[in-house]
C-alpha cells in the first residue's frame, strides 16, 4: 500500500519531571520501564498480577508516589482514534511503523504514542557482532528520535508502573473512541488511551541459580553487550603479555549461548578458554540439524569445551571460598586468589544426567543465557479488578487475533503474548515472530478501528539463522528442506536478511553503505596482507 502523509515535526525531549503541563503530542519524555516483579515484590496469583505482602520497600514507593504529581497527557485531537504501544522492540516498533504506512480516512487515522525504557531501538539478533567489532553500535542501535523523525509518531522514555484497562466494561472497541484504559508511568504521567498493545519483550532471569544474578553477566540489551565487550577488554589487557588464559563460562546452549561461544572464543583465540554449559546433553535442541552439525564443527575448531547434561548449581567468588574451597574431581583445591592476582569466580555444576560427575569451573567472566521473564506491568488496585489473564511466565493469554482474552481493546505480541500454534505449542520469543506479529497487529488495529474483520494471525517459520563468527554463519531456511548455507556464504546472507529487515528505507540505506565500505576495507586489507606473504617467501 501506498505511505500515508506524515507529520515532520521533530520530537523534543523534556526531561523535567515538574514540566508534565507542558507536555503535547510534540514533546517526548524519557522513559524507562523495569517493572519488575521481584524487585518491587509483585507475584501472580490465580494469573493475576498482584502486590506482594512481603514487598521490600514500600515506604519507599508511597514516598515517590507522593512526591511526583500524576499528571494527564493531553493528545491533540481527542476525536481521532489513541493507540499507546508499550515497548519499542520488534513488536512495538514494528507495530506503530506499520499503522504510519498504512491508508486512512482523515477521521480514522490513529495517533500513535511508543513508550520504551531505552533512547535506542535493539536489533537484538546482532549484538554479538559488537564484541566481534564488526558493527557499530549505531548501526544496530538507532535512537527512536531518528527513527521516528518523519513520521507522525510521538515517543516517551520512561517507565511503566500501573496498567488499568476499562474495557471489561463490554466495550467492543470498534466503534468511536471511547477510552479503552489508562497508563500510569513512573514519571507521574496518566495516559488514556483508546487501544493499547503490550510489547514488552523479556529480561534476562537470574534468580535460578545462587550468584547468579551478582556475578554473572546476561546478555540480551545493549547495555549488556557494552558491558561484556568492556569486561572482555580489562581481562585482554590484564591477561596481556602473561602465560594465564582468560576463562569464560557460558551458561545454557540455545542459540544465544553458543552464538556467544562462537563469537567470544574466536575474540580471544589462544588466548582464552570457553567452556558452554548446557542442561541437555545436546546443543541447540530445538535448532534444524545443519544449524546445530555447522555450530558443533566451528565450536570445536576453536576448541570451546562443552559441558553438556549439567546444572549451575551456584556462583561464587573465589574470595568467598577461602578457607574452605571445594576440591575439583581430580582432589584438586581451586587457587586462591592471591595466587591469580585477579577475581575469579567459582562455579558448582550438579549433573542432570546419570553417570555424570559434579564439577567445580573456575571462571573470570560468566556469561548467562538461560532463561527469560516478561515484565508486564502491575494493574492498578481498585476493588473490583479486572486483570488480564496471565500464564504462568507472566505472559498475557492472547486470542487467534492477537487481542487478549476479555481486553477487546488490548493487543499483545512477542515476548508479551502467549499465543499458542496449532499444535497447542506457545509461539518461540524470537524476532521472527514478533516481526510477523507486528505486521497482523498494525493491520488488525486498522480493521478493529474502521469496523472490519480482524485477521488470525499464523506463523510462518522461514527458517533460522546463527552467528558464529566475523565470517561464519549458519542458516537453513525452511522452503528448502535440507539446506543449510555454512561459511562465509551463511554469513552473507544472514547479514542482507537482517539489513532487509532494519526499521527504515533511511536506516537501511546508511547501514548499507557503512557494511559496503567496511567490506571493501577489509577485502583490500585481505589482498595486501596476501600479497606481503607472497612476496615475503619469495
Amino acid at each position: 500500500m501506498a505511505l500515508a502523509a506524515s507529520a515532520l515535526t521533530p520530537l523534543n525531549r523534556i526531561s523535567n519531571a515538574n514540566r508534565w503541563s507542558q507536555v503535547s503530542s510534540r514533546a517526548s519524555h524519557s522513559f524507562n520501564f523495569s517493572l519488575l516483579f521481584e524487585k518491587r515484590g509483585i507475584g501472580f496469583r490465580n494469573g493475576i498480577a498482584a502486590a506482594a505482602a512481603s514487598s521490600p520497600s514500600p515506604v519507599n514507593e508511597d514516598i515517590s508516589q507522593k512526591e511526583i504529581p500524576q499528571r494527564i497527557y493531553t493528545w491533540p485531537d481527542n476525536k481521532k482514534p489513541r493507540v499507546c504501544i508499550l515497548g519499542g522492540g520488534f513488536g512495538g516498533l514494528y507495530t506503530a511503523l506499520r499503522l504510519e504506512s498504512l491508508i486512512w480516512a482523515d477521521d480514522k487515522k490513529p495517533q500513535v504514542l511508543l513508550v520504551d525504557q531505552s533512547e535506542r531501538f535493539v536489533f537484538k539478533p546482532m549484538l554479538y557482532e559488537l564484541l566481534s567489532g564488526e558493527v557499530d553500535a549505531w548501526e544496530i542501535a538507532p535512537r527512536f528520535s531518528e527513527l521516528l523523525a518523519n513520521t507522525g509518531i510521538q515517543f516517551f522514555q520512561d517507565r511503566v508502573k500501573m496498567l488499568h484497562p476499562a474495557d471489561h466494561l463490554g466495550m467492543n472497541g470498534s466503534k468511536g473512541s471511547r477510552s479503552g484504559g489508562t497508563v500510569v508511568l513512573e514519571s507521574g504521567l496518566l495516559i488514556e488511551y483508546d487501544w493499547l498493545v503490550l510489547a514488552l519483550g523479556s529480561e534476562a532471569k537470574l534468580d535460578t541459580a545462587p550468584g547468579a544474578a551478582e556475578f554473572a553477566f546476561p546478555f540480551s540489551t545493549l547495555e549488556d553487550a557494552c558491558k561484556v565487550d568492556n569486561k572482555l577488554k580489562e581481562l585482554e589487557r590484564r591477561k596481556f603479555g602473561k602465560d594465564t588464559l582468560i576463562r569464560v563460562a557460558v551458561v545454557g546452549c540455545g542459540y544465544s549461548g553458543v552464538e556467544l561461544a562462537a563469537t567470544v572464543s574466536e575474540r580471544l583465540q589462544d588466548r582464552g578458554l570457553v567452556q558452554a554449559i548446557n542442561v541437555n546433553t545436546i546443543i541447540l535442541p530445538t535448532a534444524p540439524p545443519g544449524n546445530r552439525e555447522a555450530s558443533l564443527k566451528v565450536l570445536s575448531s576453536r576448541k570451546v569445551q562443552l559441558l553438556l547434561g549439567y546444572l549451575v548449581r551456584c556462583i561464587r567468588k573465589e574470595s568467598d571460598l577461602e578457607g574452605s574451597a571445594m576440591p575439583t574431581e581430580a582432589g584438586v583445591f581451586p587457587k586462591t586468589l592471591a595466587e591469580h592476582g585477579s577475581e575469579k569466580y567459582i562455579l558448582e555444576l550438579q549433573p542432570a544426567e546419570r553417570g555424570l560427575q559434579r564439577q567445580i569451573l573456575e571462571a573470570d567472566l560468566v556469561l548467562w543465557t538461560v532463561g527469560s521473564k516478561p515484565p508486564l506491568p502491575q494493574l492498578e488496585p481498585c476493588d473490583r479488578p479486572h486483570e488480564l489473564p496471565l500464564n504462568g511466565r507472566g505472559q498475557a493469554e492472547t486470542d487467534e487475533t492477537l487481542r487478549v482474552k476479555g481486553h477487546p481493546r488490548i493487543f499483545a505480541l512477542g515476548d508479551s503474548s502467549a499465543l499458542r500454534d496449532m499444535n497447542g505449542r506457545i509461539l518461540p520469543a524470537t524476532a521472527q515472530v514478533a516481526f510477523q506479529q507486528a505486521d497482523f497487529t498494525g493491520w488488525n488495529l486498522w480493521a478493529a478501528i474502521n469496523d472490519r474483520p480482524l485477521l488470525p494471525f499464523r506463523f510462518q517459520n522461514l527458517g533460522e539463522m546463527m552467528t558464529l563468527g566475523r565470517n561464519d554463519a549458519a542458516l537453513s531456511p525452511s522452503f528448502i528442506e535440507g539446506l543449510t548455507l555454512e561459511g562465509p556464504v551463511g554469513h552473507a546472507a544472514r547479514k542482507i536478511a537482517y539489513l532487509i529487515r532494519l526499521p527504515t528505507d533511511e536506516h537501511r540505506l546508511k547501514v548499507g553503505i557503512s557494511w559496503l565500505a567496511k567490506s571493501a576495507v577489509d577485502s583490500v586489507a585481505s589482498i595486501q596482507s596476501t600479497l606481503s606473504k607472497v612476496l615475503s617467501g619469495s
